[in-house]
């Protein structure tokens, strides 16, 4: 199957980003451009949790830039989908139509659910099927995803509300906050998890742990894994030995001194606090010691599955092997709307045969095959966004 140019357009709880990758089935993607904004969504949230007008506008300012973007590079569609910000808006609904018209782009909203399995199969496709059953964390701007099996697809897999950027905003009020507030964040966020520990831990006990997103990749740096710069393919961990180290280093900072810190950028020094203590209850209420970082997440997961539905399009039809004259037909057992075939193969089984009067055939030394045929099991998949053509095509 040829290859496909895809602009993957990702709306989170702090930053927006587009993504035009060279997807290939049975490949992995290849980046070839990249256009990011940090919006910090959460903080353009009305008392009542819906998104202001500023914010909107800043939205559809982005999505309009990102369909040019993606337009120059070539890009044949747009995989547009958002998380938990719009998820949690009360005018998300709002928000995702005002895109719609006024961009052309329909905005793809994945539950939380979905958004945990579509990261696990992007976490699957990266360590591959040597890695066994894999336990996977993700913490993002709104939410904390938590996945857990041995397939493709997890056996469980949970949402909650544990993102940096929202446990920042709940939480942490102060650059220098207090120990209250603290002990607050603590508390929440084990309570949380541990509600919700059994789901996770009836599927077994994990082979292999995985932390992705930029929380704990940033979290890994300061814990002295190698730098970006040094590659995809570098093997990073996390060790939970470490989380006390990290937590003191950061809380003993304000959010303008812990840009100097590895890994910590301007736009997330401020809630890489508040990712670190959901990362450390998470680790702890888990009895992880060691998270392997997975460069890959989301937005490869969407790609990949884009990808496995353009390649179950492509049909295939059995070979025959033709001995002598065709049998007739046997019982045939109608799918998708086979009344015809049905009605055609009980004819065919009334007609007389006009040589039912012939001696049988001498039996030959080669027997005739016989074909056995199995209906195919189907499962279905997560929800994935659509993807809309870009504007013009």
């Amino acid at each position: 199957m040829a290859g496909v140019r895809l602009a993957v357009l990702d709306i989170g709880s702090n930053s927006v980003h587009l993504l035009v990758v060279d997807a290939h089935v049975g490949a992995p993607p290849l980046p070839a451009t990249s256009h990011k904004e940090v919006l910090r969504l959460a903080e353009y949230l009305k008392d009542d949790g819906s998104i202001s007008t500023y914010g909107q506008n800043r939205l559809v300012e982005f999505v309009a830039a990102s369909i040019d973007i993606a337009e120059d590079q070539g890009s044949e569609q747009i995989l547009a989908f958002a998380t938990s910000a719009i998820r949690s808006a009360p005018n998300g609904d709002e928000t995702i139509d005002r895109i719609r018209q006024e961009t052309g782009v329909a905005l793809n909203v994945m539950s939380g659910e979905d958004e945990a399995r579509v990261t696990f199969l992007a976490v699957r496709r990266w360590f591959g099927w040597s890695a066994g059953s894999i336990l996977l964390m993700d913490i993002g701007g709104g939410s904390l995803e938590l996945a857990s099996g041995r397939d493709e697809y997890p056996d469980a897999a949970v949402s909650l509300p544990l993102g940096a950027g929202r446990m920042h905003r709940d939480f942490l009020h102060a650059d220098m906050p207090s120990s209250g507030d603290v002990d607050s964040l603590r508390k929440y966020a084990r309570h949380t998890i541990g509600r919700i520990a059994g789901e996770i831990n009836r599927v077994g006990k994990p082979d292999r742990m995985v932390g992705s997103s930029k929380t704990f990749r940033s979290l890994a740096r300061i814990g002295g894994a190698a730098p970006s710069g040094a590659g995809m393919f570098v093997p990073r961990e996390l060790k939970r030995k470490d989380m006390s180290g990290i937590i003191d280093e950061l809380v003993s900072r304000t959010p303008a001194q812990r840009e100097a810190l590895p890994g910590v950028s301007a736009a997330r020094s401020g809630q890489v606090l508040a990712g670190a203590f959901v990362a450390e209850a998470a680790m702890t209420i888990f009895d992880v010691s060691s998270l392997h970082i997975s460069p890959w997440a989301l937005r490869e997961g969407i790609i990949m599955r884009q990808l496995d539905l353009l390649d179950s399009s492509e049909v295939l039809s059995p070979t025959r092997r033709r001995i002598g004259a065709l049998p007739k037909p046997a019982l045939t057992i109608p799918s998708n709307g086979g009344a015809q075939a049905e009605a055609a193969a009980k004819a065919a089984a009334a007609a007389p045969d006009a040589d039912s009067t012939a001696p049988p055939a001498p039996v030959t030394s080669e027997p005739t095959p016989t074909t056995t045929t199995t209906p195919p099991t189907t499962t279905t998949p997560p929800t994935t966004p659509t993807s809309a053509p870009t504007a013009g095509k």
